[in-house]
């Protein structure tokens, strides 16, 4: 279990959210735009929606754990590319692969875990993989802040190098040792998994409210190093604390949320982190440094939280055989509005000359969030 949540931190924390960490070094690097450096971003949030795809139609042919063990081969690979990369053209191929692994991985990897541990227990394997991530977004942060200090904005590649040998040594640790038990599936999904989601009972309210996570998330992930940096006028180091505060915070989110599900429900839960988001983003919108670093905890919460919420939801709503293209479905929702979100808002941030607007924007959307997930079924 503890191996499938690191090897989701690879494809997530390491191939979609480090871009975040690294933006400010890489748009200073490469001397581009906050619009291109958006695009280049998309690029990995659009290889994630073809992964989903992929996903949708793998895993209704072959085992879990062979799509799983593909991703993780993807997105180290991706890691590699991306590291060597000397222009913009060059890291967007880069993470588009590592973006076709993270959909490849994360799907996949929560109903691996969970299995892992008995049924009453299965929440607790869930929540571990925000964990994983939190563990992998600390750790690209400090190794981004200590690098940075003394090898200045070139030092980006050098951040991918490492993410991509410590995610060779997992790729090698998880063929040795993960296993899953699963007969071979043989189920009708439909295009994209959405005739397996549409069995699942409410669906509608679970993908709009995902989908909406997707848009707001990235708003605040892919651009606070810089809104810190440039809006607030901090340190890169002191902005490489914030992000580490938040990836610790998100170690705990998970798993704490769960419980709160195990205990009240999924919908409640839910509920309760989507109300607290806009609470947080405003904070952090004042940039004044003591509440922007606990805002920046409770965000980490709310990271892990809300895809842990969102994946509970349809793990304790499917059969095994559903669960791969119904989470598949659902993240490929999730993947449009990830697509839409970093060049929506460079350009948001280049046209008003910060980032005040972007930031206030994935606020109100938390409010969006929180009005949708009331609709969610109220028996879980």
């Amino acid at each position: 279990m503890a191996l499938v949540a690191l090897a989701a931190a690879v494809g997530q924390a390491f191939g979609r959210f480090s871009y975040g960490v690294l933006l400010p070094a890489i748009r200073d690097d490469l001397s581009i735009s906050n619009t291109l450096a958006g695009l280049v971003g998309s690029a990995n949030m659009g290889a994630y929606l073809l992964g989903t795809l992929f996903v949708a139609w793998a895993t209704a042919r072959y085992r879990l754990i062979s799509v799983m063990r593909f991703g993780l081969l993807c997105a180290t690979g991706g890691l590699l590319i991306a590291g060597l990369a000397d222009t913009p053209l060059a890291l967007a191929w880069g993470l588009l692969i590592a973006g076709i692994g993270g959909a490849c991985l994360w799907i996949p990897a929560p109903v691996i875990a969970a299995d892992a541990l008995p049924a009453n227990r299965r929440h607790l394997a869930v929540g571990l993989m925000g964990s994983g991530i939190g563990l992998g977004i600390m750790f690209v942060s400090l190794l981004s802040g200590s690098l940075r200090s003394s090898q200045g904005d070139a030092a980006w590649s050098t951040v991918y190098l490492i993410q991509f040998l410590v995610g060779l040594l997992l790729l090698v640790l998880t063929l040795a040792f993960v296993r899953h038990a699963q007969t071979q599936p043989g189920g009708k999904s439909g295009f994209g998994g959405f005739e397996a989601l549409r069995r699942m009972r409410g669906w509608a309210p679970m993908i709009l409210a995902y989908s909406t996570f997707g848009f707001m998330y990235l708003l605040i992930l892919g651009f606070l190093t810089t809104r810190l940096e440039d809006d607030s006028g901090w340190t890169s180091q002191d902005a490489a604390v914030a992000f580490s505060l938040m990836g610790f915070a998100m170690i705990f989110g998970g798993p704490t949320f769960a419980a709160l599900a195990n205990r009240f429900s999924t919908r409640l839960a839910v509920a309760l982190a989507f109300g607290l988001w806009p609470v947080f983003v405003t904070i952090v919108i004042t940039g004044f440094q003591l509440p922007t670093l606990i805002a920046c905890i409770g965000l980490g919460f709310l990271f892990s939280a809300i895809p842990t919420l969102m994946t509970l939801y349809v793990v304790e709503n499917t059969t095994t055989e559903d669960y791969g293209p119904s989470f598949s479905a659902a993240t490929l929702a999730f993947g449009v509005a990830q697509v839409l979100s970093p060049p929506i808002g460079g350009y948001l941030a280049d046209l008003n000359g910060d980032f005040t607007f972007v930031f206030a924007l994935a606020a109100l959307l938390g409010v969006v969030g929180l009005v949708i997930t009331l609709r969610l079924p109220k028996s879980m």
